[in-house]
């Protein structure tokens, strides 16, 4: 088994752990969980996260790139390109680029590398259903780029639990505090860390049928609530991140938070 020491995330709002917590008591996030499982295995870990929400893979490319090789990591996490496949006239291909290029860089400075696939969104968000053909596109590419480069997929796209709606939060763009969990476990697994398994696979237990009424009066509370003021932001040019900065710019000691938020 090998022992990391120096953990840094590169991604966006994902790798920063929105939907795990909030602005106020701090966002825990997936790579906080995966950094915690790791520190049990080396408690001498320390731990990066440059992830900034609202980042497209070419801005964490060329802004967390170079930060994350001045911190001489030998484990790195990339997750990005989502943001990238939810605006019109994204080009699978040229987010591929993007990721190969930090997978190249971090694999070539001696860092294992772990990245993701992404689930269909359609199945979480109706709305997207048009977008299925570009995250398969996006998805085979990663594939490909990861097996040049010796990289670890987390590739969850074919299992059913990743679109249940207990993976994600109200907005549907976040996962949620449980979905947060079971990314890491993913993480640790793929990587052997003591004490993982794969129970993180699991479907998560059956629901009762919603009513239709319900389901269409959920469907237009998300459109108001979200996916409204997302495309408006988009229409004036504006970024979640706008403003924004990485939460934890350098290495430091993994240490949990005496009230964590979110279970788990």
């Amino acid at each position: 088994m090998t022992v990391y020491a120096r953990y840094v995330a590169l991604g966006d709002s994902q790798t920063e752990g929105l939907g795990d917590g909030d602005d106020v008591t701090g966002h825990r996030g997936w790579a906080d969980r995966l950094a915690e499982h790791l520190a049990r295995a080396n408690p001498e870990l320390r731990y990066a996260n440059l992830a900034v929400r609202g980042r497209l893979a070419a801005q964490i490319r060329a802004e967390q790139l170079a930060p994350a090789l001045a911190l001489r990591p030998d484990l790195a996490t990339v997750m990005a390109g989502m943001n990238d496949l939810i605006r019109p006239g994204c080009e699978p291909a040229a987010v591929a680029r993007e990721l190969e290029e930090m997978y190249a860089a971090l694999t070539g400075s001696g860092a294992h590398v772990v990245t993701v696939t992404f689930p269909d969104i359609g199945k979480i968000a109706p709305v997207a259903r048009p977008l299925r053909p570009k995250v398969l596109d996006l998805n085979a590419r990663i594939r490909d780029a990861a097996a040049r480069h010796g990289v670890t997929v987390v590739d969850t796209f074919a299992m059913e639990f990743v679109t249940d709606a207990r993976m994600w939060g109200t907005d549907r763009l976040h996962a949620s505090p449980a979905g947060h969990a079971r990314i890491a476990a993913a993480m640790a697994h793929s990587l052997g860390l003591p004490g993982s398994d794969d129970t993180w696979m699991r479907p998560f237990p059956p629901l009762p049928p919603a009513a239709a009424w319900r389901t269409a009066t959920a469907e237009l509370r998300w459109f108001a609530s979200f996916a409204g003021p997302w495309i408006g932001r988009r229409l004036r040019g504006r970024s979640s991140g706008d403003g924004r900065t990485a939460k934890r710019p350098e290495l430091t000691p993994w240490v949990r938070p005496a009230v964590p938020p979110g279970p788990g």
